[in-house]
């Protein structure tokens, strides 16, 4: 779960999963990717949904997530995840515990980084239309993986004008959609670096599993 949700959001706030084939969806993609990668901090609120209409499952949670490089600190569905680069601790509210783990080099970890590097050209783009939503310009553009991947495909929903991503939906193979829908984005914003630290102090009464 808590990969998932970075490797979902990260995604969205570091688009460099672009490939070379449709052209205006390769444009609109990297000029998307040039202005994120500008930003040196950023500051997201979000709500997070889950269809399966076979399965008759609907959930939504609203989730909160601040970045500045490879730290982050993502809060949702009764998780916090805070890394510092190094380390992450992870805190799972029912269950009262941190599970705190290392960064090992090399490891498969995604974060707005390496994501950039780990995910350029293994993508089909295309860009499927334009129309107005809800008042505002937006550019539809729909991403399949060339590996077989736990996901069919993934579709984008761009504000043209303001250059940045309003949703973000994963289609997986059993049939569920996983959707992100932007409801606060504000780039830069001041941190002063205790966000990605986590203060065992404010969480005297729970199980510290350190698995480093």
């Amino acid at each position: 779960m808590r990969k998932f949700f970075i490797l979902i959001l990260t995604l969205s706030f570091t688009i460099g999963i672009y490939a070379q084939k449709d052209k205006k969806a390769t444009t609109i993609l990297e000029e998307l990717s040039k202005k994120t990668e500008s930003y040196k901090t950023l500051e997201v609120e979000f709500l997070y949904m889950m269809d399966n209409d076979e399965s008759d499952i609907h959930e939504s949670y609203k989730g909160e997530l601040l970045v500045e490089g490879d730290k982050y600190r993502l809060n949702v569905a009764g998780q916090l995840v805070i890394s510092n680069g190094e380390t992450i601790w992870t805190y799972i509210e029912d269950a009262e515990e941190v599970q705190i783990n290392s960064i090992e080099e090399g490891e498969e970890v995604f974060t707005p980084t390496n994501l950039l590097d780990s995910y350029t050209e293994n993508y089909k783009s295309k860009l499927i239309g334009e129309e107005n939503r809800d008042g505002k310009n937006v550019q539809i553009i729909e991403l399949i993986p060339y590996k077989k991947k736990n996901y069919s495909k993934v579709e984008l929903i761009i504000d043209k004008d303001e250059n940045h991503i309003i949703s973000f939906s994963i289609f997986d193979n059993n049939n569920s959609i996983y959707t992100y829908l932007i409801t606060k984005f504000i780039p830069d914003v001041p941190l002063n670096g205790n966000e990605f630290v986590f203060n065992s102090e404010d969480y005297q009464d729970v199980e510290i599993i350190d698995m480093r």
